[in-house]
């Protein structure tokens, strides 16, 4: 540290040269992924003549979520480890539910988290619509597929249950050339929603239900925003492994819930006569407590405006944990650490990435001032127009990013926390009679407190600074306990700081079990708006989206809504969570 006299210190001092731990390749890799021995299985066996290659395959009827992270990071990790390709391709078969802003927010999403472009490896199901109706009409004169007359709660009645065997349709034997007159029927429009159906042929009374005769297409009026009007689209499990091998997938990654899908997955594509056939793969999807994923849930919470948007901080979508402040690295070394496993591995809870988010902003977060309920302190004693500037340095995680200044004048802010008039015993921070440090300034002793006539509240404190203790250390050696952070009010900028908590309440645990509304699960202290709050001058014109730690509080990131005069700061996370080293025990 150095001091400087100086009247300045008050613009921006180069943040946005902070490194900010950005992509998959500042978390090392973990090998507990059980798809690896598979893959090189797969390899020496030369099971493929091209390369690997995976793909992460969302549904664009909301925004990413952690979820699609852990996705997206598996499928990544895959292709890298052994030299292959990674795609994006969105599984837009449903245009009732499906929109551009979704596809675009993905994409989007998705290219953040890897800290790079996908050009020329993004992909849309939508894009294959001719190729998988022409694939149709193939099963069709294979006899692998008819067209459906019956109702949808016929179709519902004649496929059983669980515990009661299907049994064929009427329809189920008509003859190919039939149902291929009527399937490009339903292609041109002459038929209403419901009235036919496409089902492949394979067995109705099949101990696995999704093998019961499935739907291949049906009819939708919806205009699809990419292939225009279609008239009938085909269904996710018949365009899943299809879109894999015209996209020439190696390995097609999903999780446990679609083993029982599997071998629909393979039925298209043996009966198809695909070459090198994708391999479909699960693993264990890790549950994670404390928040909800669910894309109609979030939908709810986002339409009827109890949060802001997609991207309100308290979501668990990527958007809001980006505008949140948390860094790509630790959503990587979250998924990373849970692994890949074959077997059910549990549920952890969601402070889990708040760790991972403090390890990562600890590295690379510059550590700045900022009071969020600022209590004045006048030190008599300080020469009225002096100021003083100490350089300090930004991360003493990483001293190659270098120092910046902070200004020191005779009137101050604290937090209001830090003082009491009448403290208990062992209280360490400022009180009546009382020495504290000002990290990086002086100590201070306070001799006076200033209350509002009317309601007694203290609204000012008085004190005297050592000048022999500069750089907050006592020239004899006596002993000082409590360090206090602070802001010069002479140079202090005005900003809004938004504190966020869980946006779930401890009860969201039950709510897939109960029947009560989503609603009634939101926590109604999950966020706290500070407008009166002040940080240092360094802080003036920085960018949206750059992340600091307020010394002694916590780790923030800049809102969009902020400008240069007034900033606009969502708390990432808290310094440390008291509860989290009992939960990760768990």
């Amino acid at each position: 540290m150095s001091k400087q006299g100086s009247d300045s210190g008050g613009e921006a001092q180069g943040f946005a040269n902070a490194k900010p731990g950005t992509g998959p390749d500042t978390v090392p890799a973990a090998p507990n992924n059980f798809i690896i021995g598979l893959i090189e299985e797969d390899i020496a066996n030369k099971r493929y003549s091209r390369p690997i290659c995976t793909r992460f395959p969302p549904e664009p009827n909301g925004y990413m979520h952690m979820g699609h992270a852990k996705a997206v990071t598996i499928g990544h990790d895959l292709a890298e480890r052994f030299h292959g390709l990674f795609n994006l391709r969105m599984d837009d078969t449903n245009p009732a539910a499906e929109d551009l802003e979704y596809v675009e927010a993905m994409q989007r999403d998705v290219e953040w988290l890897l800290g790079k472009s996908l050009e020329g490896r993004v992909f849309h199901a939508s894009d294959y619509y001719p190729q998988l109706y022409a694939y149709a009409e193939q099963l069709i004169q294979k006899d692998h597929a008819y067209v459906e007359e019956l109702t949808a709660e016929q179709i519902k009645e004649y496929r059983g249950n669980y515990h009661a065997a299907g049994r064929p349709s009427p329809f189920r034997n008509r003859p190919p050339e039939e149902s291929l007159r009527l399937f490009r029927e339903m292609r041109a429009g002459k038929f209403a929603p419901g009235e036919r159906v496409l089902r492949a042929k394979i067995d109705p009374a099949s101990p696995n239900m999704n093998m019961r005769d499935p739907i291949v297409y049906r009819i939708l009026t919806d205009v699809h925003h990419r292939a225009g009007a279609w008239h009938i689209y085909p269904m996710y499990d018949y365009a899943h492994p299809l879109s894999d091998a015209i996209e020439g997938i190696t390995h097609s990654t999903c999780g446990k819930e679609f083993a029982n899908h599997r071998p629909l997955y393979d039925w298209f594509l043996e009966k198809l006569e695909i070459k090198e056939p994708p391999r479909q793969i699960e693993f264990a999807e890790i549950g994670i407590t404390g928040i909800v994923l669910g894309k109609r849930h979030l939908r709810k919470l986002v339409e009827q405006k109890i949060v802001s948007g997609w991207d309100d901080p308290r979501m668990p979508t990527i958007r809001g944990l980006r505008r949140r402040g948390c860094p790509q690295a630790a959503i990587w070394q979250f998924c990373r650490e849970l692994g890949v496993s074959n077997s059910s591995p549990g549920e952890v809870h969601v402070d889990r990435l708040e760790h991972a988010m403090r390890e990562v902003l600890n590295r690379t977060s510059p550590r700045v001032m900022g009071v969020l309920y600022p209590l004045k302190v006048v030190i008599e004693n300080y020469p009225d127009d002096r100021v003083e500037t100490f350089d300090v340095i930004k991360n003493p995680e990483n001293p190659a990013d270098g120092t910046l200044s902070r200004p020191f004048s005779k009137e101050l802010y604290i937090d209001r926390a830090d003082f009491m008039e009448d403290p208990p015993k062992k209280y360490h921070r400022l009180s009546p009679g009382k020495e504290v440090r000002l990290r990086y300034a002086y100590l201070i002793t306070c001799t006076g407190v200033v209350k509002d006539p009317a309601t007694g509240e203290v609204i000012e404190l008085r004190a005297t600074y050592d000048p022999l203790s500069q750089g907050g250390e006592p020239a004899d050696g006596r002993k000082v306990q409590g360090t206090l952070h602070w802001v010069s009010a002479r140079h202090a900028l005005h900003a809004e700081v938004r504190l966020y908590d869980s946006l779930f309440t401890p009860e969201v645990e039950q709510f897939e079990k109960s029947e009560r509304p989503i609603e009634e699960f939101i926590n109604p202290a999950s966020l706290e708006v500070l407008t009166d709050a002040v940080v240092e001058p360094s802080l003036r014109g920085v960018a949206a989206g750059e992340r600091v730690q307020f010394e002694r509080v916590g780790y923030f990131a800049v809102d969009p809504d902020s400008t240069p005069e007034r900033p606009v700061f969502n708390r990432t996370v808290e310094l440390r969570d008291k509860k989290f080293s009992k939960i990760f025990q768990k």
